[in-house]
């Protein structure tokens, strides 16, 4: 199945919230507290149009056009990243979210792939992300995916800060497996 990927739009906003929604009441079946605060996510979505509005937000649709998934970029979170991981190395991937109807279809690797030809492109070393401290199933998704843990950072103010990251140069689907980017 060919995924595009294209810069969001404030048109997308909807689309993107239903998104957080999904994977915010996911996360509540599963235990975690991760996203469980309502003003949290509020205050994402206000955060996420900053983001669109500096064209950092990316959507990701299936072939009939349907959202399936969203993944954001941005500068090294200085309350984790320190001056010794030379910030400037990374590609720092935020909010990488997909629908539940794609679980298990390979559609985060795929989204991470995108990150690291991008990460190439621009001479970065690194495809870097942070995530929350207390979702070990998430972590252990990124670890399979070839991320390697950094550290771990506990700001008293933050709830996310497990630290980690892969080579740009490591790409885990075969040729041809990749999302297509379209303006």
């Amino acid at each position: 199945m060919q995924y595009r990927i294209r810069p969001a739009g404030v048109a997308d906003v909807p689309d993107l919230a239903g998104l957080r929604t999904e994977a915010e009441g996911w996360l509540q079946a599963l235990g975690t507290d991760q996203w469980s605060d309502p003003e949290t996510g509020a205050r994402a979505i206000s955060k996420w149009r900053a983001t669109i509005d500096d064209g950092r937000a990316w959507v990701i649709s299936d072939p009939s056009g349907r959202t399936v998934g969203t993944v954001s970029r941005g500068p090294a979170d200085r309350d984790f990243w320190r001056d010794e991981d030379e910030p400037e190395s990374g590609f720092y991937v935020y909010k990488l979210m997909t629908s539940r109807s794609m679980a298990g279809k390979g559609l985060g690797s795929l989204v991470l792939d995108w990150s690291c030809r991008v990460a190439t492109a621009e001479g970065r070393r690194w495809v870097r992300l942070d995530c929350w401290r207390t979702n070990r199933g998430l972590q252990a998704y990124y670890e399979q995916l070839g991320f390697e843990h950094v550290r771990t950072e506990a700001p008293g103010h933050r709830k996310s800060g497990w630290l980690a990251q892969r080579p740009s140069s490591l790409v885990t689907n075969p040729p041809g497996a990749e999302l297509l980017v379209t303006p």
